[in-house]
Formats: structure tokens, sequence, C-alpha cells
């Protein structure tokens, strides 16, 4: 079936208005035995793969299945359905969704399967006989999942009007709203398949996104991450570009910095004309000072046969002038190992490019041909050869000690997280480097002044500094008839992002920051070390401490709900439990040593005693 209306028949959809219960799944697309009780409660497990952009529409989804009464849910084992956002970046995030839904028709659960991968691959084998909604249609995941659930398989993929961004959402982290300002985009890069997915560059007017950002400050957002598969290229569509967009949406961020703004991905081509506009938007209080620029390779051949439509020396011109016009900036870019045609020249070329700049982190990956697109026809290098080259790679910016220059600074931290421990929070500076803190959960949302106390590889950690915590109460309302910010328990994966793994994902618009972007150092405050720099995705697979969700998952209590009284206040930190751990390890390994002696001991007056 091609839509919805092809499924219901005469009749139509007959939905509308909240619905908390479903048929019982047991007895889907039958009626249920006189013994059943027809209607139970429905559950949505909701499983993410990829990038920002799909979590945020992973978010939306979930929104209004939440507002027609479905619960959202964690565990896949006890849903009635399961609903896949899936990602087409790379293979192994379309292995790992091929491994989910044969785990779920051996479970015997309904199933929907959403994103870019139906949306660009409609025909796989393992899609068939399944629902499934394209990344334009997310406003209809109602009626998609309704019907599914009666037993019917609905193929909702026809391209139409974007979504609309005022649609109910239930966010991941209530602190961090996702915003979209475009779909698709104007490249025509020869190993990316997501282009087949989301199409030609489609934006968002300047004033619905302006109007979005309103709403989400009004609701207690801290983040705002600005998502793309090509930010650079927003607008050229509509007749505005990148610059007029981000100008209108500072406007209307606190003066207080209570809510800061995070810039996506961008290619070079893009935002060459706009350097200086762009600089000047990330010197604003409110703007973190990080961008993703990816350069893929370090040599002008490959690029040609990427069709990158850049070349290595403009890619320079992006860090370069960032770097000397934004104090602190911090550039995340991507590689690609082994493209096919790249020789050991082209690749020496890259590794000196990572060298000179000294990334301290960057998305390397393996190429992965995928199917449809003109690199997958291309002569490949022998995988030996590829596994090669990423391990070398690898090894050269593994070497580099890029948060050493931290250690004993006092840096400004806006706080959103918790790390996997329970023990830390997790919060960013200006430049989005992760500071990982010991401090109480009523700190979630506000900002602080931060001494990094210790640095390593991949993890900075510091303690937040006493009378320095600035707290602004903000709504967090929510009516019977829309979802408003709650927490949710959908789960984002990473397009398997690792530094030997992962490949340049296309849909990105969140990554999170690192050091030294130039070989010269840079000039005025810097919320970095000596030198600026480059920049890894949000959640690196290497650092030590991975984020869960701010609070437990699924819970839609009215006491989530605040009322705005705008007013900054100063709270002391208190001291949590958790800074007893080193004394309680140590005193257990002293009493372990004493018990130990003591059992030594015993044993040596035994056998004295024995022997005389």
């Amino acid at each position: 079936m091609e839509d919805i209306e092809d499924v219901l028949g005469p009749a139509g959809f007959s939905g509308g208005g909240a619905r908390a219960r479903c048929p019982d799944p047991r007895h889907a697309g039958m009626p249920p035995p006189p013994s059943a009780d027809p209607l139970t409660t429905c559950t949505i497990y909701v499983k993410t793969f990829g990038c920002s952009h799909n979590q945020s529409d992973s978010e939306y989804m979930s929104g209004q299945l939440s507002a027609f009464g479905y619960a959202i849910t964690e565990e896949p084992e006890g849903a009635d359905l399961w609903l896949i956002n899936t990602c087409t970046v790379k293979n192994p995030s379309q292995s790992a969704m091929s491994t989910l839904i044969s785990k779920c028709k051996t479970a015997n659960k309904p199933l929907v399967v959403a994103g870019c991968v139906p949306q660009g691959s409609r025909d796989l084998k393992e899609l068939e006989g399944i629902s499934i909604i394209g990344v334009q249609q997310i406003d209809r995941v109602v009626e998609v999942v309704e019907e599914t659930l009666k037993g019917h398989e609905v193929r909702l993929l026809s391209r139409k009007t974007l979504p609309s961004l005022d649609l109910p959402k239930v966010r991941k982290n209530k602190f961090i709203e996702i915003l979209p300002i475009n779909v698709g985009c104007l490249g025509a890069c020869t190993y990316c398949k997501t282009k087949h997915a989301r199409g030609h560059l489609g934006s968002y007017s300047i004033d619905s996104l302006v109007d979005r950002v309103k709403i989400v400050v009004s609701e207690g957002v801290r983040e705002i991450w600005l998502s793309s598969e090509d930010t650079g290229a927003y607008g050229r569509d509509i007749g505005t570009n990148l610059p007029n967009l981000l100008n209108a949406i500072v406007a209307e961020l606190p003066a207080d910095r209570s809510t800061m703004l995070r810039i996506g991905m961008t290619n070079p081509p893009f935002i060459l004309e706009h350097l200086n506009e762009i600089a000047s938007v990330l010197r604003h209080p409110c703007v973190y000072t990080s961008l993703h620029v990816p350069v893929q390779s370090g040599s002008d051949a490959v690029l040609k046969a990427m069709n990158r439509e850049y070349t290595v020396s403009e890619f320079r011109m992006v860090v370069g002038t960032l770097c000397e016009l934004v104090p602190g900036m911090q550039i995340a870019t991507d590689i690609i190992c082994g493209f096919p045609g790249e020789t050991d020249e082209d690749f020496v070329e890259t590794v000196n490019l990572i060298k000179e700049y000294q990334l301290p982190q960057v998305h390397i990956s393996q190429f992965y041909p995928r199917p449809g697109t003109p690199a997958a026809r291309m002569k490949k290098v022998p995988s030996i050869e590829v596994k090669k080259r990423s391990r070398e790679l690898t090894s050269v910016f593994e070497a580099f000690s890029p948060y050493e220059g931290l250690k004993g600074k006092v840096e400004r931290i806006w706080i959103t997280e918790i790390a996997t421990d329970g023990v830390h929070l997790v919060g960013h500076t200006k430049g989005y480097i992760q500071v990982l803190v010991i401090a109480p959960d009523s700190m979630l949302g506000t900002s602080a002044d931060a001494k990094i106390t210790s640095v390593g590889r991949w993890s900075v950690f510091g303690e937040v500094i006493e009378g320095t915590v600035a707290i602004k109460e903000a709504a967090l309302e929510q009516n019977s008839a829309e979802v408003q910010v709650k927490n949710s328990p959908n789960r984002v994966e990473e397009a398997a992002c690792s530094t030997n793994t992962c490949d340049s994902c296309a849909c990105s618009g969140a990554e999170s920051a690192a050091q030294q972007c130039t070989p010269q150092q840079c000039e005025g405050p810097s919320d970095a070390p000596t030198n600026c720099g480059d920049a890894t995705r949000q959640e690196t697979p290497q650092s030590t401490l991975v984020r869960r969700n701010v609070e437990g998952a699924g819970k839609t209590s009215e006491s989530d709900t605040e009322k705005s009284r705008g007013d900054d206040q100063q709270v002391n930190v208190i001291t949590r439990g958790a800074l007893n751990i080193d004394r309680i390890l140590w005193g257990g390994l002293a009493v372990s040593f004493a018990t130990t002696l003591a059992i030594l001991v015993l044993l040596t007056c035994k056998i004295f005693y024995t022997s005389s």
C-alpha cells in the first residue's frame, strides 16, 4: 500500500482525540476472544539510529503518539509495537537495523520502520511485509501505528511539504531542543546515500524557526541545536542565507546566557562566502564556539573523486579564518580512509593535515560502499590496506594530549546532562568541551564557573565554584491537548561511530568540541587550551563517561511542570555523597588486608602447634 487511504477503505481514518488504550496486540487484525479484555494499555518502543536530525524526528513522532494516548517505553519486550527510526549513512548502522527487525519478528511484535533506510531503499528485502514511513511523513505516524496494530501493512513514502515545527514533541533531554532548519542538501557526493533519502534542499522559513525558538526558550530549554544535512546551505532555496537566520535567532536568546545556541554541521563550499558573518555570530556570548566542518581527505585528488566541491586549501581557509576571528574556536572534522582510488601519497597528505592542525579527535571512517551510489561502482582499495590506514591515522591523533592546557583554568560551563555513573554531571564550556563535575541534580539546567582539576585523553574533570551557579526558572508547561517538554525514553544510537569505524555522518549537528584547530596559537581569551581546536561528536565512544537521560524515562507527572519566575538566584553547591566513594574503597581495602593478615597469623600458629 502506498498511502493510508488505500488501507482504510471508504470509512477513512476514524481517529481523533486522546487515545490511551488500543486493541490487545495478541489479537491484532482479528477480534479478541470473548474472555479477553478487548482494550489494553498500548505502549510503543522507539529506537533511533543516526544523527541529531533523526533524533529530532523520533522526538516529534513520540510526541504525537503520546498526545494521542500511547505510552512510550524503553523496554522492547513489554511494548505492543516497535518503531525503529533508521540511518542509511553506512553499513553498520543499517546492519544494526536489520538485526533489530529480526528480533522484532521473532518476538512477533507489530513493527513500523521509519527514517532514511525505507525512504532511500524502499525495496530492501528486510522491509518486506513491514509498515514503513518516510522522513517527510512523520506527522502521520499515529495513523501508521494505528493501522499496523490492526494488522495492516502501510507504506507511506510520498514526499510532501516539510513537517510542521509545532507538532507535539517529547524530548530525549528536556533541556535540549534539536531544531531542524532544513532537510536535504545541494551536494552530490559520490559516496553519500543520505541524499537519496533526505532529497534536495528544503529550508524552513526564518519566521517559523524564530517562533519555535521563542517557544522552547519559554519552556526552559537550555541548549538549542541547529540540525541539518548541511547547515551552510540553509536558505538558498528560499532566497535567504545562514547568517540571516543566525542573527534572527540570536536576537531571541536570553541576555543572561541561560539558553545557548549550537550550530550544526556545514560543508566548506557553503560557508566560505559567509565566514566573517559566521565568525561574528560565533563570538556572541550565547553561541557555542564550535563548528563541524568535514574535510574527508587531505588530498585534492580524492576530494575530486568524492565530488566534494572544495579543495584542501579552501578547508584551510575556513578553519584558519574562524580560528583567527573567534577566540577559543573549536572545529570538528571527518576523515574517510580508503576511498576508492586513494593512493599511499593521498593518505600521507591526510595524515600530514591531521598532524599540522593537531586534531585531538576526529571522526575516522573506513570507506563503506553504499548501494546505489557512484562510489560503490569504483575500484576499491584492498580491505587490508583500508584497515591499516585507519589504524595508522587513529594512532596519530591518539598520541596528542589535547586537554592539558585546560588544567587549573576556570571555565564557565552549562550543565544539561547526567553521566552514566550516576555521580557526575555533564557540562560544556563555551567551546563545547565536555567537563564532568560532581554536583547535585538540582544543578541540571544551570550554568556555573568550574575549575578544571584533572584531564585525561578523552575526559576533563572539574569542580564547581560555590556561589557562581546561575539558575533561571522557566515554564515547563503541558496541557491535555499537546505534549510539551518532558523527558523521553527514546534512545538514540549514533551510527556506530568510533575512531576506526565511524562514517562521515551526513546528518550531523551534534558535535562536541576538543582543541587545537590551527598550528598557531589563538589570541584573546579562550575556553580552550593554548591552541584552539577540532572536535568530535556529542557522544564519543572513547569517553570514559557516556551520558544518560536527565530524568527517569517515561515520567509524565504534572509535578514536572513549573511556572516561570525569571529570577536569577545564587545557590551553593551541595557536595554529593559520591564524594566519599574513594574513602569507602580505601576502607574496604584496609578491612580486606587486615582480614587476610589475620588468617595468615592463624594458619601460622596452627602449623606451629601441629609440628610441635
